[in-house]
């Protein structure tokens, strides 16, 4: 027959390997919803450069821009530059 302490000694081992279990448990539980909002993001992410190329995709092509013209300069500031090189 097993004595007070074997029993005890058994139970406190039961105990321990439960406990473990269950710290095993929790940390595996907090990887597996780390890796599942690390999907989304990604997910999320992926959504929207997909979007954004099928908007750029489908939008009408720009109208090319006309060459800028230069800026004339008013008569008065003209005299008075061709007057400072004489």
């Amino acid at each position: 027959m097993s004595t007070s302490t074997q029993l005890r000694h058994d139970a406190e081992s039961k105990f321990k390997r439960k406990e473990l279990q269950r710290l095993d448990g929790c940390a595996a539980m907090a990887e597996y919803e780390a890796k599942g909002q690390a999907m989304l993001e990604r997910t999320a992410r992926l959504r929207a450069l997909r979007l954004s190329r099928e908007v750029i995709a489908t939008a009408p092509p720009a109208k090319p821009l006309a060459p800028a013209k230069p800026k004339k300069r008013p008569a008065a500031k003209r005299a008075k530059r061709v007057a400072s090189a004489v």
